[in-house]
């Protein structure tokens, strides 16, 4: 049985990452341990029964990771997440709740706030091996995103170092003039991204915006809601043939990608299923691509946190019709593959953290 100390650590093996369970149950802290210990590439370095004895460790130890229940006496793990975010010093939280299953709203609150993911406490009809793997799969695709492959037709394949991503000036983004209509692609890390940059965009900023985020498509209500309220704008679930207007968000729903078309007096959305190269769905490429071909120079798209490379084919549509692709540092990524697969087709206008994002869209020339 692990101890329960908020200050004692456990030494992990210089080949392992460390791990801290935060649970009230112990059984559940018990049986997670064990998990996690079973691995080849993960131990547990403490294992605390509240948010204040996580607290209390973290001051002594530093973690890779931090395994996190949401409902807990005293402060909930949903209240102390940003806090624990600031003093686990660069821990990556994994939610492990019962509070979030497919579309509960506890699951997008916690991604806003800096969970990197959630995964789901087993019940009646999920068995102990299978939750095994899942937490193993959780776990590795923190740390370890597919390689980086650069589009057909993009120029000479570069596998981008992590240090050596473009930390260009504000000012080279914004120089290929007005935009109008912002167009964001994110996944793993995401949510918490487009908090960030939602939360600098003033009330005054009327451009739409289109998002794509891979999630279900039983989270989009909620997702919804909760863009509405960070950016201080209506948002919007994609439905077919809807008009795409001023200071509104339309998000992708989560069975469909979301395409742009031209109207005689504007856009409005087209939503497809067509497979994609990178399988995703909704897939960022179509939405970059279709913005390209309606909006041309006056486009502006983002690549934010993500597994894979979803968006880098639809980033060189994009920057060839003369629009501007920025894309989220690493410093600040959850999983740096999208952005860094953007980076290798060396269409990247700049790379910067979402709030510096934010602030740049907020300060574009006027049209």
């Amino acid at each position: 049985m692990i101890s329960a100390s908020p200050v004692s650590a456990r030494n992990v093996p210089p080949d392992h990452r460390s791990v801290l369970i935060v649970d009230d149950s112990a059984v559940a802290r018990s049986m997670i341990a064990r998990m996690v210990d079973a691995s080849d590439r993960y131990a547990v370095a403490g294992s605390v029964a509240n948010v204040d004895a996580a607290f209390a460790f973290l001051m002594r130890a530093r973690v890779d990771v931090i395994l996190l229940d949401l409902e807990m006496p005293g402060v909930s793990g949903l209240t102390a997440l940003p806090d624990l975010i600031t003093a686990g010093r660069g821990a990556k939280i994994l939610v492990v709740s019962a509070s979030t299953p497919d579309g509960a709203s506890a699951t997008v609150q916690a991604l806003a706030l800096g969970a990197a993911d959630t995964l789901v406490k087993p019940g009646a009809q999920t068995t102990s091996s299978r939750f095994a793997e899942l937490l193993s799969e959780r776990l590795d695709r923190l740390f370890d995103p597919p390689a980086l492959v650069v589009p057909r037709g993009a120029g000479a394949a570069v596998e981008p170092k992590l240090s050596a991503a473009p930390p260009c000036p504000t000012s080279a983004a914004s120089g290929r003039g007005t935009f109008d209509v912002v167009a964001i692609g994110a996944s793993t890390g995401g949510i918490h991204a487009l908090s960030l940059l939602l939360r600098e965009l003033p009330a005054s900023f009327s451009a739409p915006i289109l998002i794509t985020q891979h999630l279900p498509t039983t989270f989009m209500s909620h997702f919804a809601a909760q863009l509405a309220v960070l950016g201080g704008r209506p948002c919007d679930v994609a439905t077919d043939y809807m008009r795409i207007r001023p200071g509104r968000i339309v998000v992708a729903p989560g069975d469909h990608h979301m395409k742009v078309v031209a109207l005689t007096d504007g856009a409005a959305i087209r939503l497809i299923d067509d497979t994609v190269a990178s399988g995703c769905l909704p897939s960022i490429d179509p939405m970059f691509d279709s913005i390209a071909e309606v909006f041309g120079a006056r486009a502006l798209g983002i690549v934010l946190s993500g597994m894979g490379r979803d968006g880098s084919t639809g980033a060189v549509s994009l920057h060839r019709a003369g629009g501007t692709v920025i894309a989220q540092d690493v410093a600040s990524s959850v999983v740096w593959g999208m952005p860094g697969a953007a980076v290798a087709t060396g269409v990247v206008s700049a790379t910067m953290p979402p709030d510096a994002i934010g602030r740049l869209i907020a300060a574009r020339p006027k049209p």
